[in-house]
């Protein structure tokens, strides 16, 4: 008897230590006709591990004799899975009722929501699925792809317009886009970038997060400033972190651009035409690595990781301009007539001296030419042309996202990044020979093309603590995050400094700093009608905005044009007896013909060559851009949402936020949701919000140099707490206020899913930037601005946009193989309401100010300068070891506004050259073949048919040859991709 006991003990203990301990579980998952389910979570219930399933629906997974497994997958009713001891298990899903059923973050803070039961439209892009068959490799271009009402604007040239991406949603600014990570929000760019509407701003560079450690982003197209505060006036982004463990998931990407321009030649003048106009052979190579791996816990936490190292060579689109429009030698250059201050002769044209030698007529006719010079240097304009495309750049991203038990009824988690990125780019206009007052024979006999260049360090952190404290939850969490970003330049001058200028410089540096507490409540009462969620919080948030100066040679004038006397009433003559001449040979005499004369030796001087100041492109920051400015905001919200019956939903939030340089805003938002039936739904909201101009718009400043018509001019941007901001009259920013409408409905149909939004966006006293004002136009800036330009940042007006936006979802078997088809699209129309202009201090008409504080080009970049349309029609295709992706974009048409009046080409007469651009149409491609469940290989491309827009009219074809707006410049690109899951 006691040997049987003791039997019989030793046995349950087998039992509980085999139930206790982890087995490998091996099996599949079909549907319900044996089509395998590629992506299917199988997470182990009341914890936090999982995995998916392989190309084949295999799956590997260690877990307890005893669990449960919870199998989901997109389209399909979860399904929970006893294990029972078993080691293989086949796992058969049943369509669900309602397709698309992604738990969503953004937009609500009721747990459990999906995107067809918001009162709001919400898109869910699953990054971790489609990204292997994607020719687009980081965050910004794959939702530009596959989200119509996003974009993403790089900048083929603009100094640092070509270091960020900037981000847009519903044709607005990045500024007016709220982007959150795991729902916390995510600090901006240290740059103010240039973008699709017009006007510079910060904006959150995506390029820094690793797309393989993303699972998958929530785009919310609906303003919601009252439930995440500033910013969020077209939306919010939430890109949700990976949590899978156990599975090591690479790929290596390579790929490159044809370099094969389109365009019509009949578009060209017959000089142009006769030009080498494009470089044979391919562009833009770049390769990619991306690596993620998760651990998990003992005690049911995780830890995820990611990785990604890239490097992209440059893409070259040259503007070749006609020799007689853009000449790279001027006839004093042609001729040897340049003089340095002292009045030496310079050889520009050694080899006219040589023919003279020679008496050689012919050559000596043909080197006074600007087009012989060149052939005898074996120069061609192209090789002299400004080139615009797509900058250089390398990157280095390491992110992760963890999260463990700490009680029985709190976690603590966090996640974050830390990245590197180096650029440089051609975004400058090549500096020609003819340009007396910024060339050098002896650094740069045959002109120059500065570069410029620039390092950034990006830095994430949020950490957090979740629980319960009684019947709330509570989220505590603490997000910092900084961009840190060096400017340079080189291959470039300071002319002012004469020949001993350094040619590579440091510009300066700017950092953005942003650290955010938030504590989040709350609570849902299942017995308060069909169910009432309250929450409420509070957030605390601090900013920093520095920019450091450059070095001194970057920002300062001079003295290799100026004559300083060295003994009493010296005359301005040169070694020759003859007086010295300006830059474009005229004498310094007086009015009776007779030299200049300088009265005091060691004081009196004389500027003779007006020698270009500064860095030539872009000016380094100097001591008076510099600036330390912090300000801090704190704001408080309450959430509600109440289901009055199972269809009827209201949804309302209060938010109020004080800011310490402008002071208190309250924003509110109502939306509302009515089902008629299971299959159809009714929606809208309205909602007030707004923007507060970042501290990059308040603080930034900074000298510059813009071109007309091939003229350079210099100008200043002035900060609004400047001296000439008070002279003019120039107030300082306040915030864009919005009010945000949207109506709309969705439905099922069989196996389509249907949403169709409207939506109007009010936004009152947006940020624009002024034109140029000169002291002749404004005399009280004389005495600051002297003979420069100076523009200001300004609330300028009011403006609208209004569109629809449709999404339809159809997925089904399709043989042995599973198909999926998306169609969507936005239709949207922009308006300037009008300019709200102040009182200033100019001697201008009503008529000339308004239409230099609120430029015309401006106004038509916001309303036509992008696509009214954009429709993207997605094909995804499985089956057996293949998947396949077909993707067309249609991007509808756009208009450019000109700003200043001039001679028009052909026709001779005075008007503006503003110019119509059809709509445009590519198309992408991936397919994956599946060697084995370690390894498969992708190819495919991106605008594989190689389309390019239309090119610019004659006169705005300086910089660029093409409009940048819709498909941008850079044509067809193929690629590769290894991927590697162990």
């Amino acid at each position: 008897m006691k040997n049987a006991l003791i039997l019989s003990l030793l046995f349950l203990n087998c039992i509980y230590v085999s139930y206790g301990q982890e087995t490998t579980i091996t099996g599949s998952v079909i549907d319900e006709v044996g089509v395998v389910l590629p992506g299917t979570d199988i997470i182990i219930k009341g914890t936090t591990k999982g995995t998916l399933t392989d190309f084949d629906g295999n799956y590997t997974i260690d877990a307890p004799a005893d669990a449960i497994l919870v199998v989901s997958s997109l389209g399909y009713a979860t399904k929970e899975v006893p294990v029972n001891g078993q080691t293989s298990i086949k796992i058969t899903l049943v369509m669900a009722a309602e397709q698309l059923l992604e738990t969503i973050v953004v937009g609500s803070r009721r747990q459990g929501r999906t995107k067809l039961d918001t009162p709001v439209p919400v898109d869910v892009i699953n990054i971790a699925e489609a990204a292997i068959n994607m020719p687009q490799q980081d965050i910004s271009q794959m939702l530009t792809a596959a989200a119509p009402s996003f974009t993403a604007f790089t900048s083929g040239g603009g100094d640092l317009s070509s270091f960020v991406s900037q981000p847009s949603l519903r044709g607005l600014a990045s500024s007016q886009m709220l982007v959150l990570v795991n729902g916390k929000r995510r600090h901006s760019s240290a740059i103010l970038a240039g973008n699709q509407t017009g006007t510079p701003g910060p904006g959150v560079d995506m390029r820094f997060i690793p797309s393989v450690g993303v699972d998958r982003i929530e785009i919310l197209r609906d303003g919601a400033s009252a439930q995440y505060g500033s910013d969020a006036i077209a939306g919010v982004i939430n890109m949700v972190m990976k949590k899978g463990t156990g599975e090591f998931k690479g790929s290596l990407t390579a790929g490159a651009y044809t370099n094969k321009p389109g365009y019509d030649d009949s578009e060209l003048t017959a000089d142009e035409r006769a030009l080498n106009r494009s470089f044979d052979g391919w562009d833009g190579q770049n390769f990619q690595f991306d690596g993620n791996y998760g651990i998990a816990f003992e005690n049911d936490g995780y830890f995820n990781a990611s990785v990604m190292l890239a490097q992209a060579e440059r893409t070259v689109r040259p503007s070749v301009l006609s020799l007689e429009r853009a000449p790279l030698y001027d006839q004093s250059y042609l001729t040897n007539n340049r003089t340095q201050t002292n009045g030496t002769p310079i050889i520009t044209n050694p080899e006219l001296i040589a023919a003279q030698a020679s008496g050689d007529a012919g050559l000596i006719s043909s080197l006074q030419t600007v087009q012989g010079l060149m052939s005898a240097r074996d120069i061609e304009q192209i090789d002299v042309a400004s080139y615009s495309g797509l900058p250089a750049k390398t990157n280095m991203s390491l992110a992760f996202n963890m999260e463990t038990p700490l009680t029985e009824t709190s976690d603590f988690y966090a996640f974050g990044d830390i990245g590197y990125q180096y650029s440089d780019a051609y975004s400058c206009f090549y500096r020609r020979s003819a340009q007396a007052d910024r060339s050098s024979y002896d650094l740069y006999p045959n002109g120059f093309r500065p570069q410029i260049y620039n390092d950034q360090y990006n830095i994430s952190l949020a950490t957090g603590i979740t629980g319960m404290i009684g019947d709330y939850d509570f989220d505590l969490s603490n997000t910092f995050g900084t961009n840190w970003a060096k400017y340079g330049m080189f291959n470039t001058w300071n002319a002012s400094i004469g020949s001993g200028s350094p040619t590579d410089m440091n510009l300066g540096t700017h950092s953005f700093l942003q650290n955010t507490i938030n504590l989040d409540a709350s609570h849902f009462y299942e017995d308060i009608l069909s169910g009432l969620n309250v929450a409420f919080g509070g957030e605390l948030r601090f900013e920093n905005y520095i920019i450091q100066a450059g070095q001194e040679e970057s920002y300062t004038a001079g003295d290799a044009g100026v004559v300083t006397a060295t003994e009493d009433n010296q005359a301005v003559v040169g070694p020759d007896g003859f007086p010295l001449e300006d830059l474009y040979g005229s004498p310094y005499i007086d009015e009776f013909g007779n030299p200049l004369s300088l009265e005091y030796a060691g004081v009196s001087q004389e500027l003779v060559k007006n020698y270009a100041l500064n860095c030539q492109c872009f000016r380094g920051y100097a001591p008076e851009n510099e600036g330390n400015n912090w300000r801090s905001v704190m704001a408080a919200y309450v959430d509600m949402e109440l289901d009055f019956t199972e269809d009827f939903l209201l949804s309302g939030a209060l938010r109020v936020e004080n800011y310490s340089d402008f002071g208190n805003v309250l924003t509110g938002k109502i939306a509302g949701r009515y089902k008629i039936g299971e299959n159809f739904s009714f929606r809208g909201s309205f909602s007030s919000g707004f923007r507060a101009p970042s501290l990059q718009e308040l603080n930034y400043s900074h000298s510059y140099t813009f071109f007309v018509d091939l003229v350079p001019f210099d100008g200043t941007l002035y900060p609004n707490n400047s001296s000439a901001s008070r002279a003019l009259g120039i107030s300082a920013l306040t915030e864009e206020r919005s009010r945000n409408y949207s109506l709309g409905f969705t439905t099922k149909i069989g196996k389509v899913d249907i949403t169709v939004d409207a939506y109007k966006i009010d936004i009152f006293d947006r940020i624009f930037e002024t034109g140029e004002f000169d002291s002749t136009e404004a005399p009280s800036l004389e005495p600051i601005i002297g003979s420069g330009l100076a523009s200001f940042r300004i609330n300028g007006g009011d403006i609208s946009t209004q569109g629809v936006e449709a999404v339809v979802n159809y997925n089904t078997n399709l043989g042995a193989g599973k198909l999926g088809l998306v169609l969507a699209g936005t239709f949207r129309k922009n308006k300037f309401e009008g300019v709200n202009l102040p009182d200033l201090d100019t001697n201008l008409t009503d008529q000339q100010l308004e239409e230099n504080y609120v430029s015309r080009s401006l106004i038509g970049q916001f309303e036509t300068g992008t696509p009214s349309s954009k429709i993207i029609g997605t094909l995804n295709y499985s089956v057996g070891k293949f998947s396949a992706m077909l993707r067309g974009t249609r991007f509808g048409s756009v208009q450019t506004r000109d700003n200043n009046l001039r001679t028009l080409v052909p026709e001779g007469t005075l008007g503006y050259a503003d110019q119509f651009f059809t709509p445009e149409f590519t198309t992408d491609i991936g397919v994956t073949y599946k060697f084995s469940e370690a390894l498969s290989l992708t190819i495919g491309g991106n605008n594989i048919f190689n389309e390019y827009p239309e090119i610019l009219r004659y006169e705005l074809r300086d910089f660029n040859l093409y409009s940048q707006y819709q498909q941008g410049s850079a044509g067809a690109y193929y690629f590769g991709r290894l991927t590697i899951t162990l």
